[in-house]
């Protein structure tokens, strides 16, 4: 159990990291098992100090920003628990049978001054186990020749979480708007760096939907990354407790699924966003194709899949089961992301979803088995 290796006084990186609960599940160090039988093909691990992160992300639940009790390393993430394990430990159980099923590791890098040099010296210690490695990287705090030492010491793949979706967005909630050190600009020449040095679709550029933006701003954000050479990974806003957006709501599913078929047409080269139509509240009424492919694109369910970097066996090897609404959230059908192909009755849903344009942020959604 995980308790066997909890340490009392706090532990940091590089000899120690935090694990999804997702990760901590598969690596047998929680008891449990994923809705619908999911599995987790990504290990996703965050790096952990004392004095935590420096950002002041308005959403992000590792905020300096953020009231919550307890120290930094007691606040959760991304809506679930990050417990702190040791590498090696976690080195060790990535050559048990349960792991078999895992094809990738991320690692998630922290505003710190020493997250640097850390990241090097972890992502060497988990080329020893597995050659398919990301890192989630913070460009405020890297250089371009750090990218270069990043691929060399093992990483194939790049993230980088902009998340909002205007320049003016970004610096409300991460920038001067809340005191924060990051800047719009820095965030895409880092990614436009990344391109160069690991490759044209090797990079990741994350978008939280519903932080305030129109379906419009977001499409052309999407189609910004993609003309850039990088493809892009959706999160549903789901607000922190104790962060300064814990009253703002979830996006409407109407306006995520909408904006997660768009993306799926930008990545694939299938639609762009000059071809696409708004209405007057900057929501998507065309996605720019014909009935025929819409049709097949939406049946195939696979843009409602969790978006994140590929494997050698599967587009969504990170597919982060769940992190984006919760279990109750999941069994009313409104699972933000799905960990795996939708079914028959997913897509009769999903169908529904894409032509709601309210503004209620969650909803049931019933479906009757005789009109599947």
């Amino acid at each position: 159990m995980l308790k066997d290796f909890q340490i009392s006084e706090v532990g940091e990186s590089p000899e120690y990291v935090r694990i999804s609960l997702a990760a901590a599940i598969t690596l047998g160090f929680y008891p449990g098992q994923f809705f619908r039988g999911a599995k987790l093909y990504t290990l996703n691990l965050l790096l952990t100090y004392n004095d935590g992160c420096l950002g002041k992300c308005a959403y992000c639940g590792l905020s300096k920003s953020r009231h919550v009790g307890g120290s930094w390393v007691e606040k959760s993430f991304i809506r679930v628990d990050w417990p702190i394990v040791p590498l090696e430990e976690i080195l060790r159980r990535m050559d048990d049978e349960r792991c078999s099923h895992v094809e990738r590791v991320c690692i998630s890098m922290v505003t710190h001054k020493r997250a640097r040099e850390d990241t090097l010296t972890i992502v060497r210690a988990l080329r020893r186990k597995i050659d398919a490695i990301s890192a989630l990287i913070t460009p405020t705090i890297v250089t371009k020749e750090w990218l270069y030492n990043l691929k060399e010491a093992g990483a194939d793949k790049i993230g980088v979480a902009v998340d909002a979706a205007t320049p003016e967005l970004f610096d409300k909630l991460r920038g001067r708007g809340v005191g924060g050190p990051h800047k719009w600009d820095r965030y895409w020449k880092v990614a436009e760096d990344s391109v160069e040095i690991f490759g044209r679709y090797n990079v990741g550029v994350h978008f939280i939907v519903g932080l305030g933006e129109t379906e419009e701003e977001m499409v052309k954000a999407i189609q910004k990354a993609y003309d850039m050479g990088a493809l892009t990974h959706l999160f549903s806003f789901f607000p922190e407790e104790g962060s300064l957006l814990e009253s703002l709501p979830q996006p409407p599913i109407g306006k995520y699924r909408r904006i997660q078929l768009a993306r799926y047409l930008i990545n694939k080269g299938i639609s762009r966003y000059e071809n696409m139509k708004f209405d007057e509240k900057g929501r998507i009424i065309d996605f720019g194709i014909s009935e025929e492919v819409y049709n097949k694109v939406v049946e195939s369910g696979l843009p409602f899949m969790t978006s994140g970097c590929a494997s050698k066996n599967r587009e969504n090897a990170c597919n982060r089961p769940f992190s984006n609404c919760t279990p109750y959230q999941a069994y009313i059908g409104e699972l933000r992301n799905f960990p795996f192909v939708p079914n028959k009755k997913d897509i009769s849903i999903i169908k529904r979803q894409l032509k709601d344009y309210s503004d209620v942020s969650v909803k049931v959604w019933i479906v009757e088995e005789d009109n599947i």
